[in-house]
């Protein structure tokens, strides 16, 4: 890739020094909204200043959308020679995935007390969360090089393996449900009908949390936007910071779906299912693509990646349904869709207006078992994914339907590390 981004007419760089002091545009780009009337005006104004980046190609923001860091959540942004860590986001490849077994619905209606207490055995979930000696797991992604190709990598190593396999905080969850496929898909090779399946959602935990907010630090040193920009500050990707970024951004990564495919690997095993699919995919993360006709870096902050045929898996909420979908490859939105339904209220909204009364409510008529779970992962508190969904037509074709039926969360609500 032809590094043009210190020459770009935009960027004055600091003489004598790596240091650049970008002007923003006075005018940015145009991107594509999708789902408008969905969106608050804090994840407009957010994209706004993002388009105004002296590196930004082109953007797009998802139905989901909602006020974040730096870049808005379900925003999609593609740049030039330049990597933004907030623009990825803090947990670093956060991700859904997915396994349908060859379990009727009937069974798991009729042993619900079984799958509560393995569901409780093998996640585990809370800021810091560990897990003990006699249930630590392992992974090859603990001997990944990059460990030791980066001083400050090796430093996190002993606490990504304290963490391995665990959930966190947030809106991170594993959940028993039934998933009902209205045709049989030849790619997946399932069957037309109703299957138990499993859905896990979380990230990098401590190891990327830490890298998101060190190399943040690093970028907002040698990258001096004006203050309305400041969280956008960004790395060249050739640069010794950006080629670092880029290694343990793709480690974190690495480390998310290892800690899926151990949650996964000791429920199945527990309950003693066959596994007929299995779907997983991230977001919060950078990718390098071709667009335009250009080689570019496309951030995907809290968004779903859609090429043509890509599976994804686009969540509701604790009572909303999930849907699995396949990309259409729409150029307008970048090749992406929604992460999800997208916040509604803030958290700290959620936890003074919505009432413990009115969740155990919402939670009985949809006949759902809560383990865990702040007010502010309340249902109420989320958008609704089937407006979300219809606002996102020309982004995805629909594979099947996800009704949550047991959900597990941190039990601390909100708190993550």
């Amino acid at each position: 890739m032809e590094n043009n981004l210190l020459n770009s007419p935009e960027a004055a760089v600091s003489v004598g020094s790596n240091q650049l002091t970008p002007s923003l545009k006075e005018v940015g780009e145009t991107y594509p909204i999708f789902g408008s009337d969905l969106i608050e005006p804090g994840a407009r104004t957010q994209m706004d200043i993002a388009m105004r980046l002296p590196i930004s190609v082109a953007g797009a923001l998802m139905p989901d959308a909602h006020q974040g860091y730096g870049l808005p959540i379900g925003g999609v942004l593609a740049t030039r020679n330049a990597i933004i860590p907030y623009g990825v986001g803090v947990d670093i490849g956060c991700r859904m995935a997915l396994s349908i077994y060859d379990i009727p619905e009937v069974h798991f209606m009729e042993n619900q007390a079984k799958y509560k207490r393995e569901l409780i055995a093998h996640t585990k979930f809370g800021a810091g969360a560990i897990w003990q000696a006699n249930h630590k797991a392992t992974h090859s992604v603990l001997d990944h090089p990059s460990f030791n190709e980066i001083e400050f990598l090796k430093k996190l190593q002993s606490k990504a393996a304290d963490q391995l396999g665990t959930s966190g905080g947030g809106n991170h969850f594993v959940e028993f449900g039934i998933i009902e496929f209205e045709e049989s898909d030849e790619v997946l090779n399932i069957a037309k009908g109703k299957y138990l399946a499993l859905l896990t959602h979380s990230g990098s935990r401590g190891l990327g949390a830490t890298i998101a907010n060190e190399y943040t630090k690093i970028a907002k040193e040698v990258c001096k936007l004006p203050d309305e920009a400041k969280n956008l500050a960004y790395l060249d990707v050739s640069s010794e910071e950006g080629i670092e970024y880029w290694i343990a951004m793709n480690l974190a990564g690495e480390y998310a779906s290892a800690c899926h495919q151990i949650i996964h690997e000791r429920i199945s095993k527990a309950i003693g299912a066959q596994v007929l699919a299995k779907v997983e995919n991230h977001h919060n993360f950078a990718w390098k693509e071709t667009h335009m006709g250009e080689d570019l870096i496309v951030h995907r902050k809290g968004a779903t990646p859609a090429s043509k045929d890509v599976m994804g898996i686009i969540p509701g909420s604790m009572t909303a349904p999930g849907f699995l979908v396949r990309g259409k490859g729409e150029p307008n939105s970048i090749n992406s869709a929604a992460h999800g339904a997208g916040r509604k209220m803030s958290r700290s909204f959620a936890n003074k207006n919505i009432k413990k009364e009115e969740m155990r409510k919402v939670l009985a008529d949809h006949g759902v078992s809560l383990i865990g779970a702040g007010l502010d992962e309340a249902p109420m508190a989320y958008k609704n994914i089937e407006t979300v969904m219809s606002s996102q037509k020309e982004l995805v074709d629909i594979v099947a339907k996800f009704t949550p039926k047991m959900v597990r969360m941190a039990d601390d609500g909100s708190r993550e590390d």
